[in-house]
């Protein structure tokens, strides 16, 4: 540029003096100097693209503005203009490529601090993490993009394989812990039905029959109670002894279960009565009362207590059986199945 400045400025007696080699070097000097703006426009917008969208343009038009005949002030004013755009490229690039530093560095504090949150909750790897931080904020520290981004992949690599690490132990700890739950939960499920049944003959205990006919309420399903309490039960305990009263229960239990619907429910009531959900109305109960008179009723072998005999004993109950109606309570119903049963126990004893 000076060097141009200064053959422009020459006399021009003294240029031409030259047999026309200083007119072909002018020319040759002006093409390598908008050579030279056009590639530092081109090449800008490659370097940085964000800031470089009028630099190319710019410096496009000043290179126009030297073509043909020029002056030396044409020259020191295209020269102030390069000089102006370019020292406005660099500091905006400058200030740019800062700012994504800054940005590289905010997100390898935030990933610094996720690692320590990550090592503290999990204290096999708190060291490793501890390690990894201290290098993130180290990182954080450098100016050089080149350097950043070569610790970072480097140091993204080693979390990844610590982060795999932890993913196959945690595998592991997920695998053991879903078997001890499962194991919890066979147990709390076993629990659950022993709660649910009676331990002497295994139907159905009180609490178990009573939420299952809320339930039926509830959906407003039509259902049958039927209540049956064992005769001259109390004799039998009395004359043979109570191991022999429970063979007769458990007995009378298999049998009362093994003659039900699979959708009917056996239950123990209380003492020797036994109650039964039957899912029919009450003219379909009729044959269900029949049933139990016919195989659940009749001559059963009862063993009594130590060194004693087998015993034969003719077994029936007394029957009572009471449809649900709409708006009556649980309570309601089983009162009116109860009071049937004793009335029929009444008539049997009235009979005999």
């Amino acid at each position: 540029m000076i060097s141009l400045k200064k053959y422009l400025d020459m006399d021009g007696r003294k240029a031409a003096s030259t047999d026309g080699v200083p007119d072909g070097l002018l020319a040759a000097t002006l093409e390598a100097y908008r050579s030279a703006l056009s590639a530092f426009g081109r090449n800008g917008s490659r370097a940085c693209p964000a800031v470089s969208s009028g630099l190319q343009k710019n410096l496009g038009n000043l290179s126009a503005q030297i073509s043909g005949k020029v002056t030396p002030a044409v020259i020191a004013e295209t020269e102030k203009k390069v000089e102006e755009q370019l020292d406005e490229w660099g500091g905006r690039s400058a200030e740019y490529f800062k700012a994504k530093a800054n940005e590289v560095k905010e997100l390898l504090i935030v990933l610094a601090r996720t690692a320590q949150s990550v090592g503290e909750r999990d204290q096999r790897y708190t060291s490793q993490f501890n390690e990894f931080t201290k290098r993130l904020h180290t990182i954080a520290n450098l100016e050089d993009l080149t350097q950043i981004r070569t610790s970072i992949v480097k140091g993204a690599n080693e979390l990844k394989t610590c982060v795999d690490r932890m993913a196959q132990d945690n595998q592991a700890s997920v695998a053991q812990l879903r078997a001890e739950v499962s194991n919890y939960e066979t147990k709390l499920k076993a629990a659950e039905e022993l709660a649910l049944k009676d331990d002497l003959t295994g139907l159905a205990n009180r609490r178990s029959v009573e939420e299952r006919i809320e339930w039926r309420i509830t959906h407003k399903q039509a259902f049958c109670v039927m209540i049956l309490d064992l005769n001259q039960f109390k004799p039998i305990n009395d004359n043979y002894g109570h191991i022999t009263g429970d063979s007769l229960l458990k007995q009378f239990a298999q049998e009362l279960r093994g003659n039900l619907r699979s959708s009917d429910i056996a239950g123990r009531w209380g003492g020797d009565e036994f109650i039964v959900v039957l899912d029919c109305d009450i003219s379909g109960s009729g044959k269900q009362v029949e049933r139990m008179r016919k195989w659940v009723f009749g001559e059963y072998t009862l063993q009594g207590g130590p060194g004693s005999q087998p015993v034969k004993i003719a077994v029936d109950a007394s029957i009572g059986v009471a449809q649900w109606k709409e708006g009556e309570t649980l309570q309601q119903l089983v009162q009116r199945a109860d009071a049937a049963m004793y009335r029929e126990k009444t008539l049997m004893r009235k009979s005999k």
